[in-house]
C-alpha cells in the first residue's frame, strides 16, 4: 500500500494591520465594481497575490472575510485556475508553451534548455528568487510559435538561444520588453495588481494592435482567391 503523507499547516497568520487596511481599501474599490460581491473573487485573488507573490492561506482568509465566504469556497476557486500560484513565485514567472504546435516547432527544446541553464525544473524557482519556470498549455498564440510568456507578456518566435538570453537579462536586471507590446516587463507582483483591475502605469500600455501573422486568416477571408470555373480534365464537376 502506498502511504500518502499530508503536510499539515498551522492557522495562517493575519496580515499586519497596515497591510490589511491597505488591502481592505483596495478591495472596496474592486467590490464597488460588482453588483454581486462574490463576483469580485477572481480580482481579489490577484490582489492578495500582488502582496505575497502567491495566494497564501492568509490571502485566502482575507478574500473570504471580504466576501462573506468560507475559506473552503475561496480555496476551491484559487486551486482551480493555474494563474493563481500556491507557492511563492519568483520576480518573473516564465511559462514555456509545450502544446502541440509550439512543441513541434521547438517548445520542448526551449524548455529543456532553460531547465539546464537555470538548474530548476517545472514549477521550481531559482535560488535567487528571480525566475520561476513552468511548462504551460496553449497560450492561444500559435501564429507566433514557439512562444513563451514572462508574467503573461508574450515573447514570440523563440529559440533555445534567445530564451537563455532572455532569462540572463532578467536576472541581471536589464530592461526587457515584450515582443508584441514593446513594453518593459513588470514583476510578477506588479502584474498581479494590474490583473486585479488597477491601472497599468506603463506608458503606452493601452496601445497595440495585432501583428501580420494574427491577421493573415482575416485577410484571406476578406480577399478570397478567384474561383476557377473551368471544367475538370475528366469532365466531372470540381
Amino acid at each position: 500500500m502506498t502511504q500518502i503523507l499530508l503536510k499539515l499547516t498551522t492557522k495562517p497568520i493575519p496580515y499586519p494591520a497596515e497591510v490589511h487596511d491597505r488591502l481592505a481599501a483596495d478591495a472596496k474599490t474592486i467590490l464597488d465594481c460588482y453588483p454581486q460581491s462574490r463576483s469580485a473573487l477572481l480580482p481579489l485573488l490577484h490582489l492578495v497575490q500582488s502582496v505575497e507573490g502567491y495566494v497564501s492561506g492568509t490571502g485566502i482568509g482575507f478574500c473570504a472575510e471580504q466576501l462573506g465566504l468560507t475559506d473552503a469556497e475561496v480555496t476551491a476557486v484559487a486551486t482551480f485556475y493555474s494563474m493563481y500560484r500556491g507557492t511563492p513565485t519568483g520576480d518573473y514567472h516564465l511559462g514555456v508553451c509545450t502544446n502541440t504546435l509550439c512543441a513541434v516547432l521547438g517548445g520542448d527544446e526551449i524548455l529543456a534548455a532553460l531547465k539546464a541553464h537555470l538548474g530548476v525544473g517545472h514549477g521550481e524557482t531559482t535560488p535567487d528568487g528571480s525566475i520561476t519556470l513552468e511548462h504551460i498549455e496553449c497560450n492561444a498564440a500559435c501564429d507566433y510559435a514557439p512562444v513563451l510568456m514572462v508574467n503573461w507578456e508574450f515573447f514570440d518566435n523563440q529559440t533555445p538561444e534567445s530564451a537563455r538570453e532572455l532569462v540572463d537579462s532578467l536576472r541581471a536586471g536589464q530592461p526587457v520588453t515584450g515582443t508584441r507590446s514593446g513594453l518593459p516587463v513588470c514583476t510578477f507582483r506588479e502584474t498581479a495588481r494590474v490583473l486585479a483591475g488597477f491601472p497599468d502605469e506603463r506608458p503606452g500600455a493601452t496601445d497595440g494592435a495585432p501583428g501580420a501573422p494574427t491577421l493573415a486568416g482575416l485577410q484571406v477571408v476578406n480577399n478570397p482567391l478567384p474561383q476557377d470555373d473551368s471544367p475538370a480534365a475528366d469532365g466531372s464537376d470540381r
